[in-house]
């Protein structure tokens, strides 16, 4: 009865606007990479009106068959599999579907997941320290805290939590095991708290520390910019692809991804430095993300951090856009032939360009503001005596 109570009660993120982004139409091939309890999974199916069909993917395979029956129920051009959605690509080639007219991805976690104490993924409720999307895999949360040693903890805590006070909290999970091993989500929960204090603002202390562990308990992160420029290339012309990210890292890695599909420079380096294709697949829909209505988020408070991006892929085409100091005619000694090929820049050519485009660059800064470089109370200084080799 709880069970049906979570699915009724269920309201997918940012719906409206998905469906907008995704632009779906009837025939085509779609993809929902989470299916979850299939809130975004029956809308798209109701906009393909029985024509096209829908693929979804699901860690959770318990979740994924009670959905599958209910969609089942009223759509018969839905296929669920038991797959980590970053095996896409495989699915794809083994069905024989060689392009997609739209794809979406939400990195979010499941509501039944977060409110099951049994999956142990929240602080809030007492349960095994478990954290596993996939119950077939082997390594849970509670391996992690109770076996990796204390530099690697804190390097975790800092990486996937984004947790300033990961040293202190690492020691203090050190100090605790020696007494008896972490069992429980407020074991852990506890002891965080115990270490940050209470806390003032709106995110529980353990927040974050229990973020890094799940996500490196699923591998999350691992591949995924690996597999947004993957799917991008599925695409067919005119097709989209939506991503919902619910926390930083996530949106960091689809917005650098969608930016250098777009043929935009990413690496932020000089011009003469700059490595990237520059070559544009895809247009960017969102130049920012879309995030939740207030009255969304009234509604359903985990939908508060959600931010969307989506980008359509153009048309086949190769881009005019090279980089000049990186595309020399170069002649291979043996076989006589000539090929256009990226010739690196030396260390000494690198530094020297380095060191001029940002001597250039803090003149313009210190033109616009009619401001002199001093140097404590010696008075103007010469810019070239920051950039001495000396």
């Amino acid at each position: 009865m709880e069970m049906i109570e979570t699915i009724v009660d269920h309201v997918p993120v940012l719906t409206q606007q998905v469906l907008e982004a995704l632009r779906v139409r009837e025939g085509g091939t779609y993809v929902d990479c989470t299916l979850g309890f299939g809130g975004h999974a029956k809308e798209i199916l109701s906009q393909l009106r029985g024509r096209g069909q829908l693929l979804a993917f699901d860690r959770d395979r318990e979740t994924l068959e009670q959905t599958r029956q209910r969609l089942a129920a009223d759509f018969d051009n839905f296929q669920a599999f038991h797959e980590n959605y970053k095996n896409l690509p495989i699915v794809l080639r083994h069905l024989q579907i060689p392009q997609l007219d739209g794809c979406l991805l939400d990195l979010g976690v499941s509501s039944i997941q977060l409110d099951s104490p049994d999956r142990g993924f929240s602080f809030r409720l007492e349960g095994p320290l478990d954290m596993r999307m996939d119950l077939q895999q082997q390594t849970t949360a509670a391996d992690l805290v109770n076996e990796l040693p204390e530099d690697s903890l804190v390097e975790l805590f800092r990486k996937y939590g984004e947790e300033r006070s990961a040293r202190r909290i690492a020691a203090a999970v050190i100090e605790r095991r020696r007494r008896s091993r972490f069992q429980t989500t407020t074991d852990l929960a506890e002891l965080v708290e115990q270490v940050k204090g209470p806390g003032s603002g709106r995110l529980h202390p353990a927040t974050r520390v229990f973020q890094a562990l799940r996500i490196e308990v699923n591998q999350e992160l691992a591949g995924l910019d690996e597999f947004l420029k993957e799917t991008v290339s599925l695409l067919a012309p005119g097709g989209r692809l939506a991503v919902i990210s619910f926390h930083s890292l996530e949106d960091r890695i689809v917005k650098r991804v969608f930016q250098m599909e777009a043929g935009k420079c990413i690496c932020f380096r000089p011009v003469e430095l700059c490595t990237c294709p520059r070559k544009q697949t895809v247009e960017v829909l969102t130049k920012k993300p879309i995030r939740p209505s207030q009255t969304e988020v009234l509604k359903n408070r985990r939908a508060r951090s959600a931010k969307l991006r989506a980008i359509e892929k153009k048309g086949e085409q190769e881009s005019d856009r090279k980089n000049p100091a990186f595309e020399l005619e170069t002649l291979d000694p043996e076989t006589g032939w000539s090929t256009s090929a990226p010739v690196p820049l030396d260390p000494q050519q690198r530094f020297e360009a380095t060191r001029m485009e940002l001597e250039s660059w803090i003149h313009s800064r210190l033109t616009h503001y009619e401001l002199r470089p001093r140097i404590g109370n010696k008075g103007v200084t010469p810019w070239s005596t920051f950039f001495s080799n000396n």
